[in-house]
Parts: structure tokens; sequence; C-alpha cells
């Protein structure tokens, strides 16, 4: 007979566990108790983090004030991925949250910038888009309008740990348990294999009804205690390491993330407004750690204030993330590297799909194999597009690219490149976090270069097309006179 959950326990703290016990306190009764057991002893992965416009909605539903929370977490404004050297060595691209143009008819603005491209026009697609307008003049505001020609969708780059502590403070004021210790055993019920308690080296026993792994990268109670598997992505996706670094803040803080691409590999350079975060992600197949800090040392714009750590990982995913009474959430529910800032938004998005399906009267087979279904179509289409950024390129010096290049890559990506390159069609899943505009920028920037637009571009004649285009090219030059500096935008609304 399932029974009510009354005590939820986190095992782990960092972003993934204070996140969880934030929301988990916000929508819960006050009759379910919250505890979340973490060692000041044991680190975390963080190692500063970019974010998708999402965190917004989640520091939203927490009430959290943004001006406090960009000043202590040394955050910055995101407005959009620079990638460079992914196609070929020397083009760059930008994936921005925003999507060029603006809606005018039954087809996407993409059709109709394909057909103007045919008839003369000299723009990029990246014109027509605001955030990256103002990523190319480093300048950011908040721009109060309801006309969506000038919509500038913004997502943070801030300090994971420092996240975490902010997190912590909100969650304990409003009534979760902390409790400082290690985790030594997991005990278990003989009979159905359920978690009943965490005991600690202190001696201490953690009881709960329902538990959720925050506990990273080894998965302690998913797959250590329960034995859970993992899919494998590696053959896809074959890095299995990063190195991170902390450097000197620029003069000027860009109010984007930067991926540069290596012979084998690539950089991150991530910035807040104490210092900024560096890393390398590489597969140890094709480079040699030495050989990675070296790559990574010499290539960032401002001075190391640490030596290089150095992570492993196995790209993939817990193969059930939600497994008897233990819920995986954060990296212990899978890893996918860190390309497109999704690590956090899997986090965001497990705890919401737990409240949606919370076992309040107890655990129900349906339930958890819904939460499963849902969890893993979240994975694959992000694995998918981070595949895409790989697997389309026109590198050839190193064979890591070429490899890259030549692999199978799954049925339903292979499907979106091959819709893509006939009509410029994209087809988006339930579970896809990436909306058309962003695929569109991905495929374009990276060199598919379709075949056909769709036919309803058509309706307009040519001298309407072009008229319609420069009308909105014009419009949208229109904020930019109006918007700050980065810098000077940060230090006026925290101030």
């Amino acid at each position: 007979m399932p029974q009510p959950i009354q005590n939820v326990v986190i095992a782990g703290g960092g972003t993934a566990g204070w996140m969880t016990a934030a929301l988990l306190r916000k929508v819960l009764s006050p009759a379910v108790r919250i505890e979340l057991v973490e060692s000041e002893q044991i680190g975390i992965v963080g190692v500063g983090e970019a974010t998708i416009p999402p965190i917004q909605v989640f520091n939203n539903f927490l009430g959290i004030d943004e001006r406090e929370f960009l000043r202590d977490t040394h955050a910055t404004i995101k407005l959009a991925i620079k990638f460079e050297n992914w196609k070929t060595h020397g083009d760059s691209y930008y994936h921005t949250f925003g999507a060029p143009g603006t809606t005018m008819g039954f087809c996407s603005f993409h059709h109709y910038w394909l057909k103007a491209q045919q008839t003369g026009l000299s723009q990029s697609l990246w014109d027509f888009d605001l955030n990256y307008l103002s990523c190319e003049q480093g300048r950011f505001n908040k721009i109060n309008t309801p006309n969506p020609l000038y919509e500038m969708q913004y997502a943070y780059h801030f300090d994971s740990a420092l996240y975490g502590q902010f997190l912590r403070k909100k969650a304990e004021q409003a009534g979760v348990v902390r409790t400082e210790g290690i985790i030594e055993h997991v005990q278990q019920d003989p009979a159905t294999g359920y978690i009943t308690a965490l005991q600690l080296t202190s001696g201490k026993q953690v009881q709960g009804d329902l538990f959720i792994d925050c506990t990273g990268l080894r998965g302690l109670l998913i797959q250590q205690a329960l034995g859970v598997g993992y899919d494998d992505y590696s053959h896809w996706l074959p890095a299995d390491s990063a190195q991170a670094v902390p450097s000197e803040r620029f003069t000027s803080t860009l109010p984007y993330t930067r991926s540069i691409a290596h012979k084998v590999g690539w950089q991150w350079r991530i910035p807040l407004t104490h210092r900024n975060g560096n890393g390398i992600v590489y597969s140890s197949q094709y480079l040699s750690d030495d050989q990675a800090t070296e790559t990574l040392l010499n290539n960032l714009d401002t001075k190391a204030l640490d030596t290089p750590r150095t992570i492993r990982f196995k790209t993939g995913r817990t193969a059930q993330q939600w497994c008897k009474n233990v819920v995986a959430i954060g990296l212990s529910s899978g890893f996918l590297e860190p390309l497109e800032s999704t690590s956090i938004h899997l986090i965001q998005s497990g705890i919401i799909r737990l409240m949606k399906m919370f076992p309040n009267n107890g655990i129900s087979q349906a339930m958890t194999d819904l939460y499963n279904t849902e969890s893993k179509d979240e994975f694959e289409t992000i694995r998918d597009f981070i595949i895409l950024h790989y697997h389309v390129n026109q590198r050839d010096d190193s064979d890591f690219w070429r490899d890259m290049r030549t692999m199978s890559i799954p049925d339903r990506l292979a499907q979106k490149i091959a819709a893509f390159e006939e009509t410029a069609a994209i087809f988006n899943e339930k579970n896809d976090i990436f909306r058309d505009a962003s695929w569109v920028q991905v495929m374009m920037g990276q060199g598919l270069s379709p075949r056909d637009y769709h036919p309803a571009a058509d309706a307009m004649d040519n001298a309407q097309l072009m008229a319609a285009m420069s009308q909105i090219y014009q419009a949208k030059q229109q904020p930019l006179d109006k918007l700050l500096s980065h810098d000077e935008f940060l230090q006026r609304y925290t101030a």
C-alpha cells in the first residue's frame, strides 16, 4: 500500500540540491518536511555557469529580487553564445536567445529571408536579430515594450557556488532543514529495495519517504545504492574530460558566452563581474591532459588566478532518473557537456517535472514511468542539438573533426538535417527546449544551406518582400541607441 510522502530528503547540496530545496519548500505543504544533507568537506563541480532564459521563470517563482541575485552571485547578462572556429577555423556565428525578424505569415521568418537572399538581399539572418546586434556592440538594457520586434530574451552568467549559497539562505529562511554530514551508508528496505534512511559518519540517521539524489557524478543513491544503469552517449559525444580555471575579469564585460573550438574539443569563456570562468572540454582519446592544459592556458584573455582543475565524466544519462523512491536531479541524472548551457536548465526542468507529478499519497509506477519517459525525451533532444554542432563541420585540421563529421548520428537528428537541407523545414519534439530559431541559427552557422524555402514565402512578390525586409531591418536598429554598455547597465541596475 503506497504511503503518503511526509519527509523528503535531499542528498547533496550545491546548485542542484539548493535549487531543489528552494522549489520544494515553495510548492509543497508545510506539513511535508524537507531536509538537505551535505558536507562542507565535499567539494562541488560548479565552475561558473551560463544559463538559458527559463532561469528567470524559476527565480521569479521563488520571489527572488533580480538586483539582489545579480549582486550576490556576481552575475552578468547573457544574450547569446558566440561559436568560434566551429564550422571552419576563423569562422564564427551566434546562437542568440532572440529570433531573427518577426512574424510575417504562415511560415517562419528565415524562409522569407532565404527568398530575399535570392533576390539580392545583402544582410545576414543575424542582422535582423536584436540580441545579435546588441552583442556586437556589447550593450544591453531592459526594453519595456509589448512590441515583439524589440523583444530581447536574456539569461545570466553567474558563479554557481555563490548561487547555491544564495538559494541556501532563501531555502533555510523558508523552513528547509540543513544537516551537516557525510553519508556513510544507505539503508534500504530488504523487501522493496526502497531507501529508508541515510546513515551519516557521525552516527546520525536521516529517515525519509522520498529521496532526491543531488550527489553529482557519483550518483550515490540512484546508481550506487539502487544499481540503476547508464545510457552511454560517448559514441556520439566522445569528450570525457574538462579542465576549468578562473582568470582576471575583462575591463569590458561581454554580454555573451564564448565557445571557441580547438583542434580537439572546445573552450568556454564566461564573464562574471569579479572574474572570468574558463575551461576546455576534450576527449582523452585525442588529447592528453597536459596538452589540454597547455591549450587552455595559452588561450586565456586574462591572467589565470589558479591552476586548472580536471573533471572526468561520461556523457549520457541515468537510465531511470526516478527509481523506487529516489529521483536523480543534476549530474546524478546524467551529464551533457555544457556546450549549450543546459546543465542548470536540466536541474530546473527535473524539479518542475517532479512537482507536477509529486506523489503526495504515495509513489505509483505509472507516474514514475511518465517522469522517466519525459526525462529521456528531453535529454535526447538536447543530446541531438549538441551533436549537430560537432557533426556538421567543415574542419579538416585534425582526426577529431574528421571523425565527428563522418560518424553515424541518431536517426531523429539525421531526419532534422535532411528536412532542413531540402526545404529549410524545422520540426520540434514536445520536450525539445530549443525552438525553431535555435535550430536554424546553429544549422546555418555550421554551414547547412537549404535548397529551397516554404512556398508561402512566394505570397509576396520580390518588391514587397524587399520593402518588408528593409522596414524590419531599420526597426531592429532603432533601440540600439537607447541601450547602455553592459557594464554601465549592471552598475546602474544593481546600485
